[in-house]
């Protein structure tokens, strides 16, 4: 078993180990390592101005689809958890996983029929490339925040509230609300990683002028390797900061449970 873990590690991490070591080598032509020592690479990068642009617009395709996915998906999520039929909630489950078991390369040619119409001429635009970030992450949203509602027993601390003269939009915002602020977090800082890194459906959606950081890092591995590299060692360094802050919240969920009980 131990044997087995310690190859995953090395199967895992030797092609990062990689990345990193190629992002500072002056000079990488067909040997197993890199020659030489130089930040030349990240400089070019920063200074590129396409790949600021994209940087940019991820980061701002990121940070409307949390928003967008927060507003849209905690009222829905509880109104699924809240939903009087089983199978209403069965039904609504399978409806909001489907993104899923969908390939997001399905899901963008889709995007393309429906905004490259003439009734509908929008591909390309980032309110289109939005919505699909927002089509593949919020079941992850969704699925997180359930989880927690059933996890709380919130159904029985509503209708203590309710038996006490408690409304329906009290309840929400003194019962629902804060008792899901670290799922919340959690689930959206899984948005905020997967959006970041998504790559497939962004390729067939994005405009020239709204390509987010992965599909401008593409054309990165037609140039020089060590540039490639340390374009690549900025996105895992974005989704690395996404993993850090993950823990950290789940961590303080955690502590908060305990301190409950």
């Amino acid at each position: 078993m131990a044997l087995a873990t310690y190859l995953y590690l090395v199967y895992l991490f030797t092609p990062i180990a990689l990345l990193l070591i190629g992002s500072v080598g002056q000079v990488w032509f067909n040997t197993l390592l890199p020659s030489g020592f130089t930040t030349e690479w990240y400089i070019q990068v920063a200074n590129d101005g396409s790949f600021q642009r994209a940087f940019w617009t991820s980061l701002k395709v990121c940070a409307l689809t949390c928003v967008i996915g927060a507003a849209v998906g905690v009222p829905l999520a509880y109104a699924i958890y809240r939903a009087a039929s089983r199978k209403a909630r069965a039904a609504a489950r399978i409806i909001y996983l489907l993104p899923i078991a969908v390939p997001p390369l399905v899901l963008a040619f889709g995007f393309v029929l429906v905004f490259s119409s003439d009734t509908l001429p929008f591909l390309g635009s980032l309110w289109v490339l939005v919505g699909g970030h927002l089509v593949l992450t919020l079941p992850y949203l969704l699925q997180t925040l359930i989880g927690d509602m059933r996890h709380l027993k919130l159904a029985e601390v509503e209708l203590a509230a309710e038996s006490l003269g408690a409304g329906a939009t009290r309840r929400f915002l003194d019962i629902v609300l804060p008792s899901l602020r670290h799922s919340l977090a959690s689930g959206l800082i899984t948005v905020a990683a997967l959006s970041i890194g998504e790559f497939q459906l962004s390729n067939l959606v994005a405009g020239f002028l709204t390509r987010p950081y992965p599909v401008v890092l593409l054309q990165a591995f037609y140039g020089a390797t060590g540039f490639a590299c340390a374009a690549t060692v900025v996105l895992l360094a974005l989704a690395l900061l996404a993993s850090v802050g993950g823990a950290l919240t789940a961590r303080g969920a955690q502590g908060a449970y305990g301190a409950g009980a």
